[in-house]
């Protein structure tokens, strides 16, 4: 079954909200220290992308 506009309204928001937090840190670990960071990161931009 597919999702209600409520739930991709929901997860769009959610995804929006962790790329904010993970901006932050990635700021501040312009090495790429923790490379976990940064491919989580672009993870869910490309998902962001998806959703639109």
């Amino acid at each position: 079954m597919g999702k209600s506009k409520k739930d991709l309204g929901r997860m769009k928001t959610n995804i929006k909200n962790r790329i904010a937090e993970l901006e932050q840190l990635v700021r501040m670990d312009p090495l790429r220290r923790k490379p976990a960071i940064h491919e989580e990161l672009a993870k869910l931009k490309k998902d962001l992308i998806e959703y639109e």
